[in-house]
């Protein structure tokens, strides 16, 4: 049963004969009724499915962070879509009709906020991963961004991430790894986040790193 709510000419909520009534995020609109099919799925069609699957799990352990960098992506996708978007457009790679994901292509943040300078990253006997950057003054007005930080073992299909991190004006932050993690490729990415929350930066990709296991068996 339809519901309108604003009117006959307004947004209405529901099914009426072969059309739904909707609302994402506030934008009502309109669609009509899945059809069953009957014709046959074509290769590029398969392939697109691949694709899609490939990234929804790519990016599946990515998910809360993902809300953080790719806030406010355009003025209707954000988060999970806006990633999943433009790990599609932009990070896909083809050989051979085989199909992959370049982690170096991928952004996991996306904005115009000033990106980290000369980052770089180091590990620690305790399982901790320093991050460092050129730091700004005191008084600078990014002064107070903050950092978002990701590493990513595809291995374990698991992701360790900050999105409240040291200040811009620091030069330095850390990330505690689980144990799971160790001898084992990571992917490291890092980005800034704005004080107020309004925008962020682009991600740079830190490299794929392995740590070795140098914590000692009494600790």
């Amino acid at each position: 049963m339809a519901k309108y709510e604003f009117g006959i000419h307004g947004p209405f909520s529901g099914k009426v004969g072969t059309v739904v009534g909707c609302t994402w995020k506030g934008i009502p609109y309109m669609r009509s009724l899945p059809r069953k099919r009957t014709g046959k799925i074509s290769e590029a069609e398969k392939n697109n499915r691949l694709k899609f699957a490939m990234a929804q799990e790519w990016l599946k352990p990515l998910t809360p962070f993902l809300r953080v960098g790719f806030k406010a992506y355009t003025e209707r996708v954000e988060g999970f879509g806006a990633a999943k978007s433009y790990l599609l457009k932009n990070a896909i790679i083809t050989n051979d009709s085989q199909f992959s994901i370049a982690p170096e292509k991928m952004l996991v943040s996306f904005g115009s906020l000033i990106g980290p300078e000369d980052a770089q990253v180091s590990f620690q006997e305790d399982d901790t991963l320093i991050f460092n950057w050129k730091a700004c003054a005191a008084r600078h007005p990014n002064a107070l961004d903050q950092t978002l930080l990701v590493v990513y073992c595809l291995e374990e299909k698991e992701a360790v991430y900050q999105t409240t991190g040291a200040f811009r004006k620091s030069g330095t932050d850390e990330l505690q790894l689980p144990q799971n993690f160790r001898n084992k490729d990571l992917l490291i990415y890092m980005a800034f986040v704005a004080a107020d929350r309004s925008n962020q930066s682009n991600s740079v990709f830190l490299g794929i790193s392995t740590p070795l296991n140098v914590t000692s068996d009494a600790a």
